[in-house]
């Protein structure tokens, strides 16, 4: 039993990062493994253990997403935990975040039903043969191969705008964030069109906060007092356009909206209302 838990702590980081990237969810991924340490104990003779553990880990998966329900985070919680100061991080928390996967990744493999996530994550980001995939959704490798480029073409979305508007938008948007993060009240000012118009959802205003805010210098100001905020902040592509989403452990809080008809932020729109969120498509913005 020493040497079969041995065999099966060596293929542990492989299997959590496949199951990880199915679930988007640490803790589930962490269950998953320990069921798949249950099962293995009830079998004899496993002679691709590495092969084995990986079939039987994203079975494990796969009906754990058949049969999840939906759950949203509470805004007000993440987003005080965020502003919360930290700890310094372990050495576990930072191999964490080395094999970290985007969140607008996480986001987007959310959207995609079960057995096209398994195929895209399997193939894609594990070069696992559609042969080998096949059997564990239940469809022929050439099913397995379309429910794979279909997966694709959600994750990499289909711009609106050409190629050098996106990266235009691109640049003005991330110049925006990571003055944010900073609090840098004059270069957010600087991406900033004197008329700015700010609006929010009233599910993300924090106390006191207006949902329309006009004019450079009070979005601005009204910027940098949540810079914490933004360290969450990651740009993707939404209904085709460079914006920004919140997404903590991978499950959508917000999106941010821009209006940059030239180099400046004209306005955005903080969307926060699960309904609203539902109406978006969302994709990773490479």
């Amino acid at each position: 039993m020493d040497d079969l838990a041995e065999r099966f702590q060596q293929e542990r980081g492989k299997l959590r990062a496949v199951a990880y990237r199915i679930l988007g969810s640490e803790t589930e991924a962490e269950d998953a493994l320990q069921e798949a340490w249950i099962r293995l104990g009830r079998v004899d003779g496993v002679e691709n253990l590495g092969g084995w553990l990986r079939t039987v880990v994203t079975r494990i998966c796969l009906d754990m997403l058949r049969s999840r329900t939906v759950r949203r985070e509470d805004l007000g919680t993440v987003l005080d935990e965020v502003a919360a100061p930290r700890s310094t991080p372990s050495p576990e928390d930072e191999a964490l975040v080395a094999d970290s996967v985007s969140r607008a990744l996480l986001v987007v493999l959310d959207t995609l039903e079960p057995a096209e996530r398994i195929a895209f994550v399997l193939h894609d980001m594990f070069a696992v043969p559609f042969a080998d995939i096949a059997p564990i959704v239940e469809r022929t490798p050439v099913a397995t191969k379309k429910l794979a480029s279909r997966a694709r073409q959600k994750v990499q979305g289909c711009p609106v705008v050409p190629a050098a508007e996106l990266d235009r938008q691109r640049r003005t948007i991330s110049a925006f964030l990571n003055a944010a993060r900073a609090g840098d009240l004059t270069a957010v000012l600087d991406v900033l069109d004197p008329d700015v118009v700010r609006r929010v959802d009233a599910t993300a205003l924090a106390p006191g906060m207006s949902p329309e805010l006009r004019g450079a210098r009070a979005v601005a100001e009204g910027t940098v007092a949540l810079a914490a905020r933004s360290q969450l902040a990651e740009l993707a592509l939404i209904n085709g356009r460079a914006g920004v989403i919140l997404a903590p452990h991978g499950r959508l809080l917000l999106a941010i909206t821009f209006t940059i008809p030239a180099n400046k932020i004209t306005s955005y729109d903080v969307i926060a209302d699960p309904t609203r969120l539902s109406q978006l498509t969302l994709a990773v913005l490479d």
